[in-house]
């Protein structure tokens, strides 16, 4: 059986204010004929369809046309909900949609009720987990702790139990939306969170002979049987190295996995630059990125004029700038009354201004800061006299 394994679609989502629905509608037509050209058996979205619980019409609108050109294909689709998506508001008329193909799992209790497929080498239990919330799902699988490694170790012991009582040969497939230890991670997902109890092992999809993932924007293998296909588009600059792809997934009569990436459109590539303005401007090894979509970190000394204005005269695209002056020196972690002590009012105001502009202030600026320290003064100390007389 061949499967399409895609997610994190995050419909409605811009990018540095750029809208990508355009992109995203992309995305749906490639989808569509790619199903079409490599002659799919069915479609796994691993949730993350919307980018918000509450989604913009115009998103609903590209999703629902969607699914009308999935069911029009003849090929099943199974998606669930992400931590993004509001699971109640996704699986609205699931029952109807799934009379046409399209199998919406948002519900915790329903994830050991497969969607069975057949092929000529018998049938493929496909079971999708929605992203499950440790403190609202403990009790509904049957966890024995709030904790997402608990809730989803639950939920596979539920599906492992329901696969028991199937015929001998049944292939499984299994839906999640998670993050799995040793999956890498990038800026543009929501923390569930990284790093800490949120992460659990590649082992808890032990018993399936494919588990497809959401939640992670990298297209990655945690190990041959469990698998991230990634978001289709970049949703920050950290993905700027990334091949955004879906699996295409060919699933044997014993259960064994090839698996092949098909890459997706790319609206406009990014790039990250750092250096130098004019180092920037000049360089011509840059010439290959002036129609991405550019993230620049400026090095120089002393903050340049009009910096955004000068880097889109050759990088129409910039959508962000940052400092980070070369040679700042550290203050070596002393506080703030400490960094303070012994220095005149003139000396903390440049040092202010050096600070926030990244370079020093010239004579020109030091002389206006003199004249307002001395106005300020001369203003307190006639304040003065009049409160004495």
């Amino acid at each position: 059986m061949r499967l399409l394994h895609t997610s994190d679609w995050h419909l409605g989502r811009s990018f540095h204010r750029v809208n990508l629905l355009g992109a995203q509608s992309v995305f749906i037509d490639h989808l569509v004929d790619t199903v079409r050209e490599h002659r799919v058996d069915a479609v796994l979205v691993a949730g993350d369809v919307y980018d918000r619980a509450v989604p913009p019409l115009p998103a609903v609108e590209l999703f629902d046309r969607a699914l009308h050109r999935l069911a029009d294909l003849g090929v099943p689709t199974v998606m669930i909900s992400g931590n993004h998506d509001s699971a109640r508001r996704l699986g609205v008329g699931a029952g109807l949609i799934g009379r046409a193909g399209i199998h919406l799992r948002t519900d915790p209790e329903g994830c050991a009720d497969p969607v069975v497929l057949a092929d000529e080498h018998g049938d493929v239990a496909v079971y999708g987990l929605p992203y499950l919330e440790p403190a609202l799902v403990k009790d509904t699988v049957g966890a024995a702790k709030a904790g997402h490694e608990a809730v989803l170790g639950a939920a596979m012991d539920r599906v492992r139990a329901d696969l028991a009582g199937r015929p001998a040969g049944t292939r499984s497939v299994v839906l999640a939306h998670a993050f799995v230890t040793g999956g890498q991670a990038s800026d543009s997902e929501r923390d569930i969170a990284v790093g800490g109890v949120e992460a659990v092992p590649a082992s808890v999809f032990a018993g399936v002979d494919y588990a497809a993932l959401g939640h992670l924007h990298g297209c990655q293998t945690i190990n041959e049987r469990v698998r991230y296909s990634g978001s289709p588009l970049a949703y920050s600059f950290s993905e700027a190295a990334h091949r955004k792809s879906t699996w295409l997934v060919d699933l044997g009569p014993a259960g064994e996995i090839t698996a092949e990436r098909i890459d997706t459109p790319v609206p406009r590539p990014l790039a990250r630059l750092r250096g130098r303005l004019d180092d920037l401007l000049d360089d011509p090894a840059h010439t290959a990125h002036e129609h991405s979509w550019i993230e620049a970190v400026l090095t120089d000394p002393i903050r340049p004029d009009d910096p955004m204005a000068r880097l889109t005269a050759r990088f129409p695209h910039t959508l962000s700038l940052a400092f980070d002056p070369e040679g700042r020196e550290d203050d070596g972690g002393a506080t703030y009354a400490q960094r303070l002590r012994g220095r005149t009012d003139q000396e903390i105001a440049e040092d202010f201004v050096a600070h926030v502009r990244g370079g020093a202030p010239d004579d020109a600026e030091r002389a206006v800061l003199h004249d307002a320290f001395e106005d300020v003064r001369a203003a307190a100390g006639a304040e003065g006299q009049e409160a004495r007389r």
